[in-house]
C-alpha cells in the first residue's frame, strides 16, 4: 500500500530503539529528553502514523495542546482504518482543551461515536448522554476519586465535594483521559468507569466549606443535603462518603458503597468508627451524631442554610465550627 507516494513498511530498529527509549524517559517524567528521541523517530518513520501518534501522547502528557493537535492529525492523515483508532482520541481531547469545537466533532465521529447536532455544528458537542462517571483528581499526586456527569467524551463535571487536598471544587469541569482506570460497581448492577484527569477546565465560582454537624438521625442528615440541593448547591456527608484507599485498590474494580451495615471492608485502609476523611463508617449500624460535612455554597447562603437546616428540627440538628477551606 501506498501513502503519498511512500511504500509502507515495518519500523527500522532504529525507530523501535528511539520510540522505547522514548517512553521509558516519559515514564521517568523526562519529557524533553522523550521529546527529541520520539522526534528523531519521526524523522525516520516519518510515514507512519504510529511516529505522529506517540508524538501527540507526549504533548497531551505534557499539556502542549497546540502541538497535541497538530501531531495527532498528521497522524489520523496515516491511517489506514477510517473509524476507531485511539489516534482520534487524542486528537478529541486536544480539540476539546483548545475548544476546537468543529474538530472535537469530527474526532469523536470518526472514532465511531454518535455526536447530535450538525456535522460542521461550531458550539460544544452537546446531548451526548454518556451518563455518569468516576474521576481521579491529581492523579499524580493525593488522588481522590469523585463521581462526575460526562459532559462529552473527554469532559466530566464534578458533582461531589472534593475534599479541600485535592485543590477541586464542586461544580468544576476537568477534562480526563481517555481510558479508565479502575472501575465503581454498585449493588443494583451497573458498572462506572474511572477517568484519570488532565487538566482543570472550567473552574467553579462556588467555594467549598467544611463544618461540624450535630444531627440526631440520618434523615436529618439527609434533610441538610436535600436542603442545599433545593438552593442549586451541594452538601456532603464525608464521615461516610469518604474512604482511604491504597493506588492498587483504587485504580481496580471496587464496589462504590462497601462498608455499609456490619460486612467489613478489606480494601478501607482508614480506621473505623472516626468520622471525618479518616474513617467512612461506624462499627455495626450504629449512627454517630457527629459528622464532619463538605457544603458547596457561596458565603452569603451557607449560613442561613445551615441556620434553617437546624430550625425545621431544633432538638435533633446542631451546627458549629463553620470553615471555607476550598
Amino acid at each position: 500500500m501506498k501513502i503519498f507516494g511512500k511504500v509502507r513498511h515495518r519500523p527500522s530498529a532504529s525507530w523501535r530503539q528511539a520510540t522505547d527509549r522514548a517512553f521509558t524517559l516519559i515514564g521517568d517524567g523526562r519529557y524533553e529528553d522523550a521529546g527529541a528521541l520520539l522526534t528523531r523517530a519521526a524523522d525516520l518513520e516519518p510515514w507512519l502514523s504510529e511516529s505522529w501518534f506517540n508524538l501527540a501522547l507526549l504533548h497531551k502528557f505534557r499539556h502542549d495542546w497546540e502541538q497535541a493537535r497538530a501531531a495527532g492529525l498528521r497522524a489520523v492523515a496515516l491511517l489506514d482504518k477510517e473509524t476507531g483508532a485511539p489516534d482520534w482520541w487524542n486528537v478529541g481531547i486536544a480539540a476539546t482543551a483548545l475548544q476546537d469545537w468543529p474538530l472535537a466533532r469530527r474526532a469523536w465521529q470518526a472514532y465511531g461515536l454518535k455526536v447530535p447536532g450538525a456535522a460542521a455544528g461550531t458550539g460544544e458537542p452537546a446531548g451526548m448522554e454518556l451518563g455518569s462517571a468516576a474521576v481521579r483528581l491529581s492523579p499524580e499526586g493525593e488522588a481522590e476519586v469523585v463521581w462526575g456527569r460526562r459532559l462529552d467524551p473527554a469532559r466530566i463535571e464534578v458533582l461531589s465535594i472534593p475534599l479541600p487536598s485535592s485543590g477541586r471544587r464542586w461544580g468544576e469541569v476537568v477534562l480526563h483521559d481517555g481510558v479508565p482506570n479502575g472501575e465503581r460497581t454498585t449493588t443494583a448492577g451497573p458498572s462506572y468507569p474511572v477517568f484519570d484527569e488532565i487538566e482543570l477546565w472550567a473552574p467553579s465560582p462556588v467555594p467549598t466549606w467544611v463544618v461540624l454537624l450535630e444531627a440526631a438521625t440520618e434523615d436529618d442528615r439527609d434533610a441538610l443535603e436535600q436542603l442545599a440541593a433545593e438552593a442549586g448547591f451541594a452538601a456532603e456527608d464525608w464521615s461516610s462518603s469518604v474512604r482511604l484507599l491504597c493506588r492498587a485498590c483504587s485504580e481496580s474494580t471496587m464496589p462504590s458503597a462497601e462498608g455499609e451495615g456490619e460486612h467489613s471492608d478489606p480494601h478501607d485502609h482508614s480506621e473505623p468508627g472516626h468520622p471525618g476523611p479518616l474513617g467512612h463508617r461506624s462499627p455495626g449500624e450504629l449512627w454517630v451524631p457527629e459528622r464532619e460535612c463538605g457544603i458547596a455554597a457561596p458565603a452569603g447562603l451557607v449560613r442561613g442554610l445551615l441556620d434553617g437546616w437546624v430550625a425545621d428540627s431544633p432538638d435533633s440538628r446542631e451546627w458549629r465550627d463553620l470553615e471555607e477551606v476550598c
